[in-house]
C-alpha cells in the first residue's frame, strides 16, 4: 500500500487531515471529582463543538511573506497537512510551488485545472491560493542514477523525467533561483498494517527511506538554494515515542528517525546554510491517506480509532483541523520563530502529555 503523498503524517506524519477551519470548543472547566466525570465532561465538550468555513480562519495576521518562495513536498490533494501549510503561507503572501508523487500527478493537476480544490483554496481575504508550479517528485530517489528500470518503464511514470530530489532541486533553482521554505509532507510505509514483529527488512527500510531519509535528502539538495534565515519543516507523529498499535511496518521507527534527524540537521544546516529545521508532531485527523490504513469490513479504520481516542483523552476536548497545523507551520516558517530550531512541536490538543487514558475501563467508577 502506498501513500507517499500527504500523509500522515504525517501523519501520516502526518496523519489526520481536514480542510475545515478551527473553532474552539466551550471553555467550561473539566470537573475534578472522578475519572468518569473527566470523561463525561470531555465528551460533552466534544459533542458541543462547532465548525466554520476555512475562510473564517484569519491566518497570517501580522506576517508578511511577500517575495518569499515555499516548496512543499508531498501535496497530492487538498486534504493533507501539506496543503494546509501551503495555504497558511499563501495567506501571508508567499509564492507556493509543490512536488507531487508521479503516480498521482496527473490526477492532481487535473483537479487543479477543473477547480476541484477551489473551495479548499479560499484564503482569509476571499482570494484563492495559487500553486504556481507542480513538479513531479519521487522522494525515494536522490539522483537519476538511483531510479531502477522498473520505475522508468512503469506506466504511471510514463512521459515524466527529472523527478529525483536532485533534479527537482535543480529545476527549482533554474525557475526561482532561491527559495525560503522547504516543507516535507510525505511518508510511505508499504507494510504499515503489519505489526513490527511481522515487518520484513524490505518493508522496514522502505518506510525509513520514504518517510525519514527523504527529509535528509531534501535538506541536502535544497539547502544550497535556500536563503539564509529560511526554514525547513517536516511532519511527524506521536508513534515516534509512544506505542500506537496499528501503526506498523516500521513507520514508528521512521518517525523516531525523522525527529532525531531534525535535531542534527538543525545544527548542521543551521551552521552551513543559516536555516532552521523543525518538525510538527500532528495529532490524528481523518485524511484520504490516513483512511487507507487498516480498513476492514464492518470496522472503523485505524485513523477513526485514533481520532476517537484523542477526543476522549486529550487535555483539550476539541477537534483538531488541518488549519491548526497550517497555522503552526506558518509560525515555524515565519520570522516570529527566528530563534526556534531543532524542535518537535506538538499540535495535538496536548494528547502527547497524557500518561493515562481517561476512557479506560480501569478508570470507570464502580
Amino acid at each position: 500500500m502506498m501513500f507517499r503523498v500527504s500523509l500522515l503524517v504525517a501523519a501520516l506524519s502526518a496523519f489526520a487531515l481536514s480542510t475545515t477551519a478551527f473553532v474552539p470548543t466551550s471553555k467550561n472547566a473539566i470537573a475534578t471529582r472522578s475519572s468518569s466525570d473527566y470523561l463525561s465532561n470531555a465528551m460533552n465538550q466534544v459533542r458541543s463543538s462547532s465548525t466554520s468555513s476555512t475562510s473564517a480562519l484569519k491566518m497570517a495576521a501580522g506576517v508578511d511573506l511577500k517575495g518569499k518562495v515555499a516548496f512543499i513536498a508531498g501535496v497530492g490533494d487538498s486534504s493533507g497537512y501539506g496543503w494546509a501549510i501551503a495555504k497558511a503561507l499563501a495567506d501571508a503572501g508567499c509564492t507556493i510551488i509543490v512536488g507531487t508523487w508521479p503516480p498521482v500527478l496527473k490526477i492532481f493537476q487535473s483537479g487543479l485545472k477543473k477547480g476541484s480544490f477551489d473551495e479548499d483554496a479560499i484564503l482569509s481575504d476571499g482570494s484563492k491560493m495559487v500553486i504556481e508550479k507542480v513538479y513531479p517528485l519521487d522522494a525515494v530517489f536522490d539522483t537519476p542514477d538511483d531510479i531502477p528500470d522498473e520505475i522508468k518503464n512503469n506506466k504511471r511514470y510514463a512521459g515524466l523525467e527529472g523527478y529525483s530530489i536532485a533534479e527537482v532541486a535543480e529545476a527549482v533553482k533554474k525557475d526561482y533561483g532561491k527559495i525560503d521554505f522547504l516543507v516535507h509532507s510525505l511518508a510511505n510505509g508499504p507494510e504499515v498494517t503489519k505489526p513490527l514483529l511481522e515487518t520484513t527488512r524490505k518493508g522496514y527500510l522502505a518506510a525509513s527511506s520514504a518517510s525519514a531519509y527523504s527529509f535528509v535528502s531534501l535538506v541536502q539538495k535544497f539547502g544550497p538554494i535556500m536563503n539564509e534565515g529560511g526554514s525547513a519543516l517536516s511532519l511527524t507523529y506521536i508513534a515516534s515515542e509512544k506505542v500506537i498499535p496499528g501503526y506498523g511496518g516500521g513507520m514508528s521507527s521512521a518517525k523516531a528517525q525523522l525527529e532525531s534527524d531534525t535535531r542534527t540537521l538543525a545544527f548542521e544546516a543551521g551552521r552551513q546554510y543559516g536555516i532552521r529545521v523543525n518538525t510538527i508532531s500532528a495529532g490524528p485527523l481523518k485524511s484520504r491517506a490516513a483512511s487507507a490504513i487498516g480498513k476492514e469490513p464492518g470496522k472503523k479504520t485505524f485513523i477513526e480509532y485514533a481520532v476517537d481516542y484523542s477526543k476522549a483523552n486529550a487535555p483539550l476536548a476539541q477537534d483538531l483541523y488541518s488549519d491548526d497545523v497550517g497555522a503552526s507551520g506558518l509560525f515555524l516558517c515565519s520570522p516570529m520563530s527566528r530563534t526556534v530550531t531543532g524542535v518537535t512541536l506538538y499540535v495535538d490538543n496536548g494528547l502527547h502529555a497524557m500518561g493515562m487514558a481517561l476512557d479506560s475501563a480501569a478508570m470507570a467508577r464502580e
